[in-house]
């Protein structure tokens, strides 16, 4: 019994050894299998996600991408070839799901392409892959293209920027200022344009000597295709050229429509141009602009332009399907941004300025009843907006505002005797009348008809040092508008609190550091006509910040101020004006010295009003305000009476 049991136990345990030596083995054989499984699992994933990482850089030559049947360079070819159209934005590819099924694997990726304005264009894209003796491999494409399921072999991909209907900038009637027009974008052809063509274009376009050959001669050594950008014509400009233009080699011009002015000049440079944007705003835009695009360059039209031009769409579509797109972003329509522009008394304020020639100057109207800009004229018309972001001494223009602040304040009276000496001295420093002249012991009236510096430097010391400031306030200078103009960079003035007597001998007549552009001294005018001041306004809509309302100014002094203007016309520094068409005129020459030079270079100023409308004339480097910038505002007025 001992043995056999013995002989069972041993039976029994050799049994049960037996039956986990095979259950080990099996178990193994399990882990094993399990094991190589996720391995396999690990190494599809692996190849999958590399050819993410690979289109994500555009960049398909890396150790651990394998292809079946292809080379990395040729795959790299197929891809700049079928995806170059859509642009240099960035691409994000991640995957989005993997199936492996034994030797092959089937997988989903997410790709994101940042198509050109920065719009996004996300889909899904079936990859394969499968295992080989040297690895898995990304297998070819069920479709023939891997870069999107409905792109077959061979296909491209093109990316097309859409534009809506661009707004306008209206008139004050609601007219188009800017209408669309066509032009034609003189540009040379690289492929075709010779050096004889390039030194031909540079005489009929008037382009200095030499500058297109060397701009052609870079192209052709880079391989540019791009033409090359030279002029562009309006239709009566590229009419009289366009036999010239005809007979060059490689010259061309695809016509376009855009928005345009009555004249090439019209309104230049507050309306602002539009053409292609550069490379520069590209880079500079955040995504708005694109390469091809046409905006808004300068001026309102470059200020507005995300409101004019609305908001562009993309469409996606591929070489064998084009009328079919794989993707559209709609656009949005741009919207007219509306502006208190008169065409009539801006085209008057135009041609009046022509007779100053390329002399800087600037002219503008204000309409009395209700502040709005009527008119923003400059010289050299295609130059900086001098009208209404230029910054100048006022010169004796200025002393309406000092004569506000001595009438308010009961220092003097239109029939005050006040003498007006050749010069006088204020804490050491000598002042003197504009031509050195004497008027002997006037009123106050004839002073100021004949804008006698003495008598207004002897007067301001009556003054405290705030007056000036607080008086060219009250009649818009310094008034703060220039944010509620709706204009960029707008000058409202500065006049600074006085510190110290001859700071306040100077800004009595507008020397020292008193600074306005020609906007400021319209609305001053537009103010006394009034009888109250009234922010000026010129874009309406998009609506600007602040309040427009009146700010009324003491009745008998605006009495008195008007009657001293009418007098600089009737027997004063205006007289020029006396006979102007259209009604009584009321005025103020000035005469503004700056520079360092001995004696100082001068500035020409006439501001006033007749009837409804209110004007302010500069003409830089001007003789004198009487004889100088008088005439033009003569001529301005003569042309509105006359229609």
């Amino acid at each position: 019994m001992r043995l056999y049991v013995s002989m069972g136990k041993r039976t029994v345990i050799a049994t049960l050894v037996g039956v986990f030596v095979v259950a080990a083995a099996a178990g193994g054989l399990w882990w094993r299998h399990t094991s190589q499984e996720q391995q396999r699992d690990e190494q599809a994933r692996a190849a999958v996600q590399s050819f993410a990482a690979a289109w994500q850089k555009r960049s398909f030559d890396t150790a651990s991408l394998r292809f079946a049947g292809t080379t990395p360079a040729d795959v790299k070819k197929d891809f700049t070839t079928a995806t170059s159209g859509l642009g240099s934005g960035p691409v994000k590819v991640s995957v989005a799901s993997l199936d492996r099924n034994g030797k092959t694997a089937d997988a989903v990726l997410d790709v994101t392409w940042t198509l050109p304005g920065s719009v996004p264009w996300s889909y899904r894209a079936p990859v394969s892959v499968g295992e080989t003796a040297d690895g898995w491999a990304v297998q070819p494409a069920a479709s023939g293209s891997w870069w999107h399921p409905q792109l077959k072999a061979g296909e491209k991909l093109t990316a097309t920027r859409t534009q809506g209907k661009r707004g306008d900038l209206l008139d004050a009637k609601g007219d188009p200022l800017m209408p669309l027009g066509k032009v034609y974008p003189v540009q040379l052809d690289p492929s075709r344009a010779t050096t004889e063509t390039a030194t031909a274009l540079e005489t009929i376009v008037d382009e200095p000597k030499g500058s297109l050959v060397k701009k052609l001669e870079a192209a052709k050594k880079s391989g540019s295709q791009s033409p090359i950008a030279v002029i562009t014509y309006r239709q009566s400009d590229f009419d009289a050229r366009r036999k010239e233009l005809d007979a060059l080699k490689g010259v061309i011009y695809p016509a376009r429509q855009q928005p345009l002015g009555r004249t090439r000049t019209f309104g230049q440079p507050l309306l602002g141009s539009y053409g292609p944007v550069s490379g520069e705003v590209v880079a500079k835009s955040q995504g708005r602009y694109a390469a091809g695009d046409y905006a808004g360059l300068s001026g309102l039209q470059g200020q507005y332009d995300s409101v004019l031009a609305g908001t562009p769409g993309v469409t996606v579509t591929s070489s064998g399907s084009p009328d079919r797109p794989l993707f559209e972003k709609p656009t949005t329509d741009g919207k007219d941004v509306q502006l208190t522009l008169d065409p009539r008394v801006q085209t008057a304020a135009e041609a009046a300025l022509a007779r100053t020639g390329d002399v800087p100057s600037a002219l503008v109207a204000v309409d009395v009843k209700t502040g709005d800009v009527l008119a923003s004229a400059n010289s050299p018309e295609l130059g900086i907006d001098r009208a209404i972001t230029g910054h100048y001494p006022p010169g004796s223009s200025f002393k309406v505002a000092t004569t506000l602040s001595l009438l308010s304040q009961g220092k003097v009276a239109p029939t005050t005797p006040v003498a007006c000496p050749k010069t006088t001295v204020v804490d050491g420093r000598t002042y003197k009348n504009y031509e050195g002249e004497t008027l002997g012991s006037p009123d106050f009236a004839e002073d100021f008809a004949h804008s006698c510096n003495t008598a207004f430097i002897d007067l301001a010391a009556k003054l405290g040092d705030g007056d000036l400031a607080a008086a060219a306030k009250k009649l818009g200078i310094g008034a703060g508008w220039a944010k509620s103009l709706g204009v960029a960079n707008a000058f409202d003035g500065s006049i600074p609190v006085n510190n110290g007597k001859t700071d306040k001998a100077s800004a009595a007549i507008g020397q020292g550091r008193n600074e306005v552009s020609p906007l400021a001294l319209a609305v001053m005018a537009s103010s006394v006509a009034r009888g109250s001041s009234i922010p000026p306004a010129l874009v309406t809509d998009p609506k600007q910040p602040g309040s427009r309302a009146p700010q009324p100014l003491d009745g008998a002094v605006v009495a008195q101020l008007r009657t001293l203007m009418r007098q600089v016309v009737t027997g004063g520094t205006g007289t020029v004006m006396k006979d102007t068409p259209g009604g009584p005129v009321h005025g103020k020459t000035g005469t503004a010295e700056f520079g360092s030079q001995n004696p100082p270079e001068t500035h020409a100023w006439f501001v006033g009003y007749q009837g409804d409308v209110a004007f302010a004339v500069l003409v830089e480097k001007g003789k004198s305000g009487g004889t100088v910038a008088a005439p033009v505002a003569k001529d301005f007025l003569t042309r509105l009476a006359k229609g």
